[in-house]
Parts: structure tokens; sequence; C-alpha cells
């Protein structure tokens, strides 16, 4: 029986806690803050409830397998797993409207025809059977192995691009989403359905790789999913678990170094001077070396592996406590496209400005746990903006001008809006940085291939011998699903070694 520290309590880290203590390992995990969760928060005031993180789960099975490998337990009885149908509701700029069907891609193209023009769903339809392609070709590296030593072979972009033949030109190949949505899907309706989603995970559809093409094809073809009560019950899930196979939290205890002795991880160092000694330590947090508890180390695998210097892109949040029923044909998300989607990258991602259209997603859970009573709704409003640092989130004129900028978006949504609040709530990426830790208050993209492989995550072994790297910041990179398969491949390299092979 090994001692292992894990450092965060994320789900990535929780995921990992479980899966070692059921391996028979005694596990303490060591959270700066004074709960779990990490980025799967809450807010409630009057009876209202909102999630402050992902308010959608993709690829359920992820922890249904966690659930199953710790206690043969099946997730559905700790939450209530309830599909999104619609999956999403879909408003252009020129007023097209189009709600697709959850999990369905015939509906999806038979969705797109009507709504868009006949022909149009067949296009989308095409350019999901390439996306599956990538998918297959990528999913064991990427999501179900640990990052292979020749890492550098996912340089290569697994999306089959159309070859498209031009008159007296050379035939081009899309490289990247926008690309993509250019040039194959050629409609610019489609095309901001695509680019959609790259932005709604921090990635610039500008220079995404092709491979990005296999995230709304995870949507499509898995389905979004909802947790009745908010998704921070997924998380108070998992730290049941965690507690059940007695693994040991520690909040308010911020670690600030790695022990070493003999040229390995040792334990872990926290704020008041105190050494907690351990066989095995998991770093499941954003690891920036120069503070925190890699100062003075940079433990990548391999040099060229390294974070970007820039943080990347956070959320900017308001939560709306609306008077008034939910209509019974409210849709649980409606994505408002921005006019300019070039302009909005240029903003986000190059000037580093908050976006003057933004792209806007609108969540109408219809959940009596996140209201007083069904004479009230809560709403809750995202987009993609530039981390803190570059825009000072904290400044409340700043943040409440872009508060009004998403409820005059949503309007598109949500009729009367303005007329319906009671109160708001913003929350920036500022407030993601105070209570997460995560630099500029950044939001980790998942992995992807291609582009050079500069769009991986650091691997979940390390230089260090018993240091090892969970979560979102690590391989296979951000997002629910993938944090929790990182806990998986970090416990599977702890219980397993070099044996290891991947996730089954």
């Amino acid at each position: 029986m090994a001692r292992i520290a894990v450092i965060g309590a994320g789900m990535g880290a929780m995921a990992a806690a479980a899966r070692l203590a059921v391996a028979g390992h005694r596990v303490t995990v060591y959270e700066r803050a004074s709960t779990y969760g990490g980025a799967l928060g809450r807010f409630e005031r009057d009876g209202f409830t909102f999630d402050t993180g992902p308010g959608l789960l993709r690829l359920p099975a992820v922890y249904r397998d966690l659930f199953l490998k710790t206690g043969k337990e099946p997730l559905e009885d700790r939450v209530e797993l309830t599909p999104t149908d619609p999956a999403a509701r879909h408003l252009f700029a020129d007023g097209t409207d189009v709600s697709l069907p959850n999990a369905s891609r015939a509906g999806v193209v038979s969705a797109l025809d009507g709504a868009l023009g006949a022909g149009a769903g067949e296009k989308w339809g095409d350019f999901l059977g390439r996306a599956r392609d990538a998918w297959d070709r990528s999913r064991r590296p990427l999501l179900e192995e640990p990052l292979w030593p020749d890492w550098q072979v996912l340089a290569r972009d697994p999306y089959p691009a159309l070859r498209l033949r031009r008159l007296l030109r050379s035939p081009r190949q899309a490289s990247t989403l926008a690309e993509i949505g250019a040039w194959e899907l050629g409609d610019p309706r489609l095309a901001a359905l695509l680019t959609s989603h790259g932005l709604a995970e921090g990635l610039d559809p500008r220079t995404a790789p092709a491979s990005a093409a296999l995230l709304p094809y995870l949507e499509q073809s898995f389905g979004s999913w909802y947790v009745r009560g908010g998704m921070r019950e997924l998380a108070r899930a998992v730290y049941e678990r965690c507690l059940a196979r007695r693994v040991t939290f520690v909040f308010d205890a911020e670690v600030t170094g790695i022990v070493e002795k003999d040229g390995r991880a040792a334990g872990v160092e926290l704020a008041g001077g105190e050494v907690a000694e351990a066989d095995h330590v998991v770093l499941a947090a954003q690891p920036r070396p120069g503070s925190g508890p890699l100062s003075g180390r940079e433990p990548w695998r391999d040099g060229d592996m390294r974070p970007a210097a820039d943080p990347a892109p956070g959320r900017f949040t308001v939560l709306l406590a609306l008077r008034g029923e939910r209509p019974a044909d409210a849709v649980h998300r409606t994505v408002v496209h921005s006019p300019d989607a070039a302009a909005e990258a240029e903003a986000v991602f190059t000037t580093r400005h908050p976006a003057i259209r933004p792209t806007v997603t609108v969540l109408r859970p219809d959940d009596p746990a996140t209201r007083p009573d069904d004479a009230h709704e809560a709403v809750t409003l995202t987009a993609t903006v530039p981390p803190q640092g570059p825009v000072d989130w904290t400044d409340e004129q700043v943040r409440e001008r872009y508060a009004d900028t998403l409820v005059e978006v949503a309007g598109a949504a949500v009729p009367e809006l303005r007329e319906r609040i009671l109160w708001r709530v913003a929350r920036t990426p500022a407030d993601t940085e105070a209570e997460t830790g995560a630099q500029g208050g950044s939001v980790p993209a998942p992995s992807l291939a291609g582009a050079g492989a500069h769009r991986l995550h650091p691997g979940n072994r390390t230089r260090l011998p018993g240091l090892y790297l969970a979560g979102g910041w690590a391989h296979p990179g951000g997002g629910l699903a993938h944090a929790g398969m990182s806990g998986a491949l970090v416990s599977g390299l702890i219980v397993e070694g070099d044996d290891f092979r991947g996730s089954q």
C-alpha cells in the first residue's frame, strides 16, 4: 500500500483518487480552497441555484466507468442524468432558427435541410462522416492512452480534408476549423455552427487544427446530458465516492512545494511549513513553473511540450434570476451566434478585447431545483472572452457593461428578458482565477492532434519519478470528460507502472 498525495480536488483529481484508493493505496487530497469540485462550482441566492462552471456533460461513459470501477454501482444510482433534447437551438445572424436533436445524425441532417435549405443537411452529414474518421483515428492515443514517448506522430492531422480543385490553381485542403467552414461547408451558417464548437472550448477557429472537427461529432453522436440539481451534483457524487473509498480530504491547504528525496517525489510541503510524506504525488492543478508546487522546476517529460506562454481565454457568465415561469417550449441550450465570427475571433484571440457582439450560450434548465418555485426561472448566459490581465475584469464598470451586452444578445432567445430580471450576477475570468488558481482564469481546451502537436497538453508522467499530472491542464486536456480520463490514466500509470497500456 503506497501513500499518495493529490494536489487539488477537481474532477480529474478526485477521479484519480477514487481509483487509487480502490487499488489499495492510502490517498490524501490537499485542496487550497474550502471545497471540492474545482471548476464545478455553485452559486445560490434567494432560492435560485446556478452552476458556475460547465453546464452540460458529454461522454458520460467516462463517469459511468469511474463508478463501476470504484464500487460496481451505476452512476445513475447517485445522480439523475437526463439527455437534453433538442441538444441545442441555434439562432444565426440572418434570423435562421434551427433546433438540432440530441444524438441523432439523421435528425440533424433533416433539421438543417428544413431550416437552411435542401442540401445543407447532406453537406453537414458528409462533414460529420469525415469528423468520425478523425475521431476513430485519434480516440485511442488522445483519450485512452498515456501520451506516447514519440508524441510527435500526433503532429499529423487525422481529419481527412477534402482535396478541392480550383481552376488554374493548385488544389487546396482545409487545415483549420475556419477553413473547413469556408471551403468544405460553404454556407456561412454551417460555418458558424462548426466554429462555435471550437470557440466554446476556447479555441481560435482560425488556428485550431482541422481535427477539432471531432467536437461537433462528439456532441451529435454521444449527446449532451444534464445532471438534475445542476452539474455540481456530479462533483458531489464523485466526492462522496472518494469518501466511501476512504480518501482523506484536507481543505484550505495550499501546497507550496514538492518534496524530493533520492531523485524522486517524496511528498508535499504546505503553506504553513508542514511536510506530508508520500510515495507518489499527483498534481491536478495548473502546472506553472516558478510558483506554487513547481517553483523553480519544469517537470515536463518532453522539453517542447510546455503550456502556452499566453493564458488561454476564459468565460464570462451572467447568472439571471427571472420572474415568470419557464415556458413549456423553452429549449435547454440556445446558441445565439455572432453576426461577425471573424471579428469575434480577432477580438478574443488577437487584440484581447471582449467581442462587441459575442456568441452567447443561453442555458434554461427545466429543473425545479434551480428556482424557488414555478413562478420563477434561472437562466445562465456564457461567452468566451480574453483572460484576466489583457482585460481588467475586476473593474466593475467593465464587468457590468459586458453583462449588459450578453443580456442584449440573449434577448433573441428569451423574449422580454430585461423586463423579467429580478437580479443578476456577473462572473468573470477574475473570479475563476481567484477560485481555481488558473492563470488569468483561463479554461483549458481539449488536446487535439495536428498543428505540429502544439495542441497537446503535458503528459501524465513527468521527468521527476513519482510525480504525475492530472486534470484539465494535463493530457488529454480540458473538459469534464477529459478530466475524468486523465484521472483514469494517472491511476493506471501508478498501479500498473510501465505495463499500463491505456484505459479499456
